[in-house]
């Protein structure tokens, strides 16, 4: 019972101290890619360490090439050393009802270290061909110059204690050299989803050694609801959200129990805003013991919404919508399911509505939406001065 708590409790820290990194994978083969969420500090960049899964005991040959984006830098005046190199350290999986080897590397490193700050990517590709990409990895440098205040409160510009919740942000400028507000972007981004990510080029006030962004309707971000949550770590016992885990045709299965459509109750229970921690019990090693386990989500409803699709939100699918994590109606059984296969641990999640025809997604066919919610804002300034060639990046805060 311990490692629940254990779960739990790392998971809460996560949430509060953490800020974003995003991953994208392209191979199905490829799974549990994680990377830290530290953003990194210029000129004191600790590794971080990022790892995957893939699925067999057969050694592939990766390689990982780092490029900044938002910038005109040539490679070698944001990077000192090489921008490609070969990961090499791999471990099999042991005694794992599906074998996997587990890849891993630390990022900057001795052979690579950042000069300048900004956002960079890691694209990992296979045999050595940059047109056989396999995952991407987008991360941060920050170097602090700013000071970064923001208030979350309810009575926003559209409903007063509603469904919404809307952010006001001071930033002081005074370390830097601003001659136009142009040259400042602001970014907010709300339990690590892009989906919902909002730019603002243009302050409501432009002071001196300071910029206000006040009463914003582009600040205005539902609510939503708290994440529900599973815990798989044992393949004896059932966890919490977990009705039954049971072995069949050679894999683990693992059954959640049934959720609801509770839109118009708000649900207070502790989250991690999406997060996910690979545990597994009677293990010395859960990134190489860990099962492989087909989860089977299932949530009633008597009609599908021919209006839109239903998706499985959170850190377990990258925060991406596609087929990986879109839902399925069952006409007889009368309800939408998923089936996906993750490694042991444990998980948040959410259930995400797109209308057709709109991009903006929603929690308020399932979940519903409440400006009681816990969410985590993650909130970026970039500054590219007249005449400069790259976005720096000079603040990160993250407020709940």
């Amino acid at each position: 019972m311990k490692k629940i708590a254990y779960t739990v409790i790392f998971l809460w820290i996560a949430a509060v101290n953490y800020a974003q990194t995003h991953t994208r994978v392209f191979d199905e083969n490829i799974r549990t890619l994680r990377v830290a969420r530290e953003v990194l500090l210029l000129d004191e960049p600790t590794p971080m360490t990022i790892s995957f899964d893939e699925m067999s005991h057969d050694v592939h040959f990766y390689t990982y090439r780092v490029e900044m984006l938002h910038s005109d830098l040539l490679s070698g005046e944001y990077l000192r050393g090489f921008t490609t190199q070969d990961i090499v350290n791999y471990t099999h999986s042991i005694n794992t009802s599906r074998e996997y080897t587990h890849y891993s590397f630390e990022f900057p490193n001795e052979e690579m270290q950042i000069l300048v700050s900004g956002q960079y990517r890691l694209t990992i590709y296979e045999d050595n061909d940059p047109d056989k990409k396999v995952a991407e990895v987008d991360l941060c440098v920050v170097e602090p110059k700013v000071k970064i205040e923001a208030n979350i409160r309810s009575n926003t510009d559209e409903e007063f204690n509603g469904r919404y919740q809307q952010i006001d942000i001071d930033v002081n400028t005074a370390a830097l050299n601003v001659r136009d507000p142009n040259e400042v972007r602001v970014e907010v981004v709300q339990n690590n989803r892009l989906d919902n990510a909002v730019s603002l080029t243009q302050p409501t006030y432009f002071e001196p050694k300071r910029m206000r962004y006040i009463n914003r309707k582009d600040l205005i971000f539902e609510g939503g609801n708290e994440y529900h949550h599973f815990d798989a770590f044992s393949t004896y016992f059932a966890g919490t959200g977990i009705d039954r885990v049971y072995f069949e045709g050679g894999d683990y299965h693992v059954l959640l129990f049934a959720d609801e459509v509770t839109k118009g109750s708000y649900i207070s229970s502790p989250d991690a805003n999406g997060r996910y921690l690979v545990n597994a019990e009677r293990t010395q090693d859960s990134d190489t013991e860990a099962e492989y386990m087909w989860v089977h989500w299932t949530l009633p409803a008597a009609n599908p919404w021919f209006d839109g699709a239903l998706y499985i939100g959170g850190d377990i699918f990258g925060n991406e919508m596609n087929l990986r994590n879109r839902m399925q109606y069952d006409n007889d059984a009368r309800c939408y399911w998923l089936t996906a296969l993750v490694k042991q641990g444990g998980y948040d999640y959410q259930y995400w509505f797109v209308p057709k025809g709109n991009k903006n997604t929603t929690t308020q066919r399932v979940d519903g939406s409440y400006w009681q919610t816990g969410n985590e804002y993650a909130i970026y300034v970039w500054w590219r001065p007249f005449g400069a060639r790259y976005d720096r990046l000079v603040g990160v805060s993250v407020v709940r």
